[in-house]
């Protein structure tokens, strides 16, 4: 097994290299701070429409029954809400709540493995602290009588501190982030790169043929990867990323690199594209393939 590398920057200063346990060379582009906030915003107005009508309906219910527990499921429900959306967003195959969907954002493990349930608990258990409570209790305080203004400062003073972590670290980590070994990264916009395909088909020499077991084993993630693999020409990491695919799916050596990538990026692309055309999407070699809502 491969030692894992210390991320780096290249070039773009939100760009980062680091080597995976299977050997493979990544490079992910960390999310702005500006496309955090606006993806943060997206989904408090999402909630915001959510609590409001979720508000009307208890408060019908409240109405009708006169009863005062209703109060109580009120402020149970918001805690859920609060909670809940991220959590539970995160944790399905795309990584991300609707809002980071929009901007083209998503949450993945900085060790490269398979983002799990206890880090998407951990980084957003963490918002409570860093976000809901000391906002709340500052309003509390606001809106109340009596209560010293100086509490209320240093609860939105505390705020502003968790609020702005992430422009203070080279990886624009929140506190939630950097306790859960996660990062918030730019969702690969996957080209299927006509061009590459048709080169591999032009070729005068036989085409290779690969088994559905052998095209299985990567997503729509890893075809954006080894297409900017090709592109790039680097041959340390055509031979790293041919060897890895090689080893994985089980598959002999022939000594050509470049040939064998492009192949096998053809094949992997057509098989995506039939994929997409019955609605099924696969992010990445962590995840299932699973039917597009949008389709």
């Amino acid at each position: 097994m491969a030692r894992q590398r210390k991320p780096r920057t290249i070039g773009n200063p939100f760009r980062r290299r680091f080597v995976t346990p299977e050997g493979v060379d990544l490079r992910i582009e960390l999310g702005s701070a500006g496309a955090r906030a606006g993806a943060f915003m997206l989904d408090m107005l999402l909630m915001l429409v959510l609590l409001i009508v979720g508000s009307i309906v208890i408060g019908m219910a409240a109405y009708a029954s006169q009863s005062v527990l209703m109060g109580g499921l009120w402020l149970i429900g918001f805690f859920f809400l609060r909670n809940g959306w991220f959590t539970l967003f995160e944790m399905g195959g795309r990584g991300a709540t609707p809002g980071k969907r929009i901007v083209g954002l998503r949450v993945v493990a900085r060790d490269g493995a398979r983002l799990t349930g206890g880090a998407v608990i951990a980084r957003n258990a963490m918002r409570e602290i860093e976000f809901f409570l000391p906002i709340t209790f500052f309003f509390a305080t606001i809106f109340s009588s009596g209560t010293d203004k100086m509490i209320s400062l240093i609860a939105l003073v505390w705020s502003c501190v968790f609020l702005f972590f992430p422009l203070f670290n080279r990886d624009r980590l929140r506190v939630g982030d950097l306790l859960a070994g996660t990062w918030v990264v730019q969702r690969a916009k996957v080209k299927l790169g006509d061009d590459i395909v048709a080169s591999a088909a032009a070729s005068d020499r036989a085409r290779r043929t690969f088994s559905d077991a052998a095209l299985s084993l990567y997503g729509e993630y890893e075809l954006q990867t080894l297409e900017e693999v090709l592109r790039g020409g680097d041959n340390d990491a055509i031979v790293t990323v041919a060897a890895a695919i090689r080893r994985k799916a089980d598959l002999p050596d022939d000594r050509d690199d470049y040939g064998f990538l492009s192949d096998y990026y053809a094949a992997l692309c057509a098989r995506l594209e039939r994929q997409m055309m019955v609605g099924l999407r696969r992010a990445d070699k962590f995840t299932e393939a699973t039917r597009d809502r949008a389709a």
